[in-house]
């Protein structure tokens, strides 16, 4: 059995190294499935690996050998295809065998391309028809609470929902309804399947938005994880004073870690060469090896 609640157990120094530690693994995950198929969302799974560890190695209470126990706090993909970073993240968690990630996208595989609830263990909603995410969210931390339930709902969601009218809504009814025990994570990557978001549909200036709808904000770079544990405590000491629902905005880099990957042109959907896999490896492992030395 396994529930995770670090932040209540260890130094700031501890966390952040544990998170660190296991956002390194996560992309080293993600790039080994990604090679499977040979091309893939690996370009956001980088990006997002530090926000999957400092979920799942500091804050989401959870038990890796029962996904359904009823006292977990609940983890929404809502962007679906990110479900290559969420599967690393599961497996590092313990929720899903490491083994497994190698049947990543292939047939009868319980770890499709796309998150779906109904094959993976710990994936609580399928994600993908991008909008959705937010609006669950809303109605699961409604129904938890009517239960009496303590859990806390953390939605992942993306830039680019944040063009989808139901985000909005949702924002506004989780604001209305005092929803202290939800929390949002948008990823703020710039990129989305149609070109840069700012191109595609202006949404900035977001912090202000999102506080126009009643919610309490904190904006860190997504990629820094001391920033990442800072704003997870804020957003928990502010919960328990005002009742506001949270959102933390993660501004992150498309293949954080791999220079070869962050520079990358067309980086929503990458096609990866057979021989840069191990490339892309070696500079993840030279920049982590750098990291724990400084």
């Amino acid at each position: 059995m396994t529930i995770t609640m670090a932040a209540e157990r260890a130094t700031l120094a501890e966390r952040r190294r544990r998170v660190a530690d296991a956002a390194y693994r996560i992309r080293h995950h993600a790039l080994n499935m990604g090679e499977v198929q040979g091309q893939g969302y690996v370009g956001q799974a980088l990006g997002a690996a530090d926000m999957f560890a400092s979920v799942y190695s500091d804050q989401l209470r959870y038990r890796a050998d029962d996904p359904e126990w009823n006292e977990r706090d609940r983890f929404l993909l809502s962007t679906g295809h990110y479900a290559i970073g969420f599967y690393a993240a599961l497996a590092e968690a313990g929720i899903i065998p490491v083994g497994e990630l190698d049947t990543y996208g292939s047939d009868d595989s319980r770890l499709p391309m796309s998150g779906m609830s109904t094959y993976t263990p710990g994936m609580e909603i399928s994600g993908g028809s991008l909008g959705h995410g937010l609006t669950v969210a809303v109605g699961m931390a409604l129904g938890l609470r009517l239960q009496g339930s303590e859990s806390r709902v953390i939605n992942f969601l993306s830039d680019g929902e944040l063009d989808e009218g139901s985000t909005w809504e949702a924002a506004m009814g989780a604001s209305h309804h005092r929803l202290g025990h939800l929390t949002a994570m948008v990823d703020i990557n710039s990129l989305q399947a149609d070109g840069h978001t700012a191109s595609v549909l202006r949404t900035e200036p977001v912090a202000e938005k999102w506080a126009a709808c009643g919610w309490f904000v904190r904006r860190v770079d997504g990629n820094n994880v001391a920033a990442l544990l800072a704003a997870f405590d804020a957003v928990a000491a502010q919960a328990e004073s005002t009742g506001n629902p949270s959102v933390i905005l993660c501004d992150t880099k498309v293949g954080r870690g791999v220079p070869l990957l962050e520079n990358r042109e067309k980086a929503h959907f990458m096609r990866i060469d057979e021989d840069e896999w191990q490339i892309c490896r070696d500079q993840l492992t030279a920049g982590y090896e750098g990291d724990t030395q400084s």
